[in-house]
């Protein structure tokens, strides 16, 4: 069996800064119809930054929808048409203040596939040195150090819970945290 769905109409429903809706009327692999509502997003990056072998730099920040705190890893929405290897860059400097001279892509993943677009690209950043932040306009945002054992420690008692956070980490484990 067929698992494409084919697009019959596509209705925009929201047009914001950061999403798009769209409400899709599609014919089912199997020849019956029905409608998918999509969220379009552009993307974003996904940085673990290491600043020693042990020493992984977070940040802290309030997430509206969520309204609370998150500890996440250093992250960022892509511009229209931003490559990710530039904005993983952009985004470590703006809301860490370090640089880093050495990069590794650790792929992506697909945050919600059910019904959003939103593809985050995930690197390991390493060799840091501190220039200054510069948060986004809007953005209150905090760095902190924190060591590998307490990450995990955090992720294992709940205190971490941001999905690209831990999937980040993830990929980053699996890869042995190797530049």
């Amino acid at each position: 069996m067929e698992f494409e769905e084919k697009t019959l109409n596509s209705e925009l429903v929201y047009n914001g800064k950061v999403i798009t809706v769209l409400k899709d009327d599609v014919e089912l692999a199997d020849g019956h119809r029905s409608f998918r509502e999509v969220i379009v997003h552009s993307g974003g990056v996904v940085i673990v930054a290491l600043k020693d072998k042990d020493t992984i730099l977070m940040v802290k920040q309030y997430r509206y929808p969520l309204k609370s705190v998150n500890i996440e890893l250093p992250a960022g929405k892509l511009e229209i048409g931003e490559n990710p290897d530039e904005a993983c860059k952009r985004e470590l400097e703006e809301e860490t203040g370090y640089r880093a001279k050495n990069w590794k892509s650790l792929g992506y993943i697909n945050t919600t596939p059910g019904i959003c677009t939103e593809k985050l690209y995930l690197y390991l950043a390493g060799d840091l040195e501190f220039v200054g932040e510069h948060p986004d306009l809007g953005e209150i945002i905090k760095c902190y150090e924190y060591k590998l054992s307490d990450i995990y420690e955090m992720i294992n008692n709940g205190q971490i819970n941001d999905s690209k956070t831990i999937c980040a980490l993830s990929r980053a484990f699996c890869k042995g945290f190797y530049l």
